[in-house]
């Protein structure tokens, strides 16, 4: 069943079973805000376990660009097409959120963002292949984040 995230009444349905459950709420929320405030579409999440294929596509590109497996469970995906863009979002019970933002139409934009939530640890994955820069939100307080260039193609 999809989930509507609300940026304005945050809520951790989906997300229960993380330790950063409240945080990683507030990041979802964040994301959500970002995608009515600037192409004025409504964010969708569903449980992980009913898109397995999108997260299979999510593990695949982070296996060949970077050799990353990760351990988390992922909970909730989200997947968005705005202007020609597929986003791609999966939420781990660790605290993790990933996206995969991939322009259909060119190469121009091919990327993976990795965001942890706030008290989180650095993933043992990733921490000796990025350094993940600060930001602000009053929605999820302190997140960190990192990305890479992606180069090759998965559609």
């Amino acid at each position: 069943m999809k989930y509507k995230v609300d940026f304005k009444n945050v809520s951790t349905i989906g997300l229960e079973t993380s330790p950063f459950a409240e945080k990683l709420a507030g990041l979802r929320a964040n994301e959500a805000r970002y995608f009515m405030n600037k192409y004025k579409h409504e964010f969708y999440t569903e449980p992980a376990n009913k898109n397995q294929d999108t997260v299979n596509w999510v593990n695949n590109i982070l296996k060949t660009e970077k050799v990353i497996e990760l351990a988390s469970k992922p909970l909730e995906i989200s997947i968005v097409e705005v202007e020609n863009i597929k986003w791609t979002f999966v939420f781990y019970e660790s605290g993790l959120t990933i996206n995969v933002l991939y322009t259909l139409d060119d190469k121009k934009k091919r990327a993976v963002g990795f965001k942890l939530t706030e008290g989180m640890e650095i993933p043992t994955e990733l921490e000796s292949k990025f350094k993940f820069a600060r930001q602000k939100s009053k929605l999820a307080g302190t997140i960190r984040g990192t990305f890479f260039v992606i180069k090759g193609e998965y559609l």
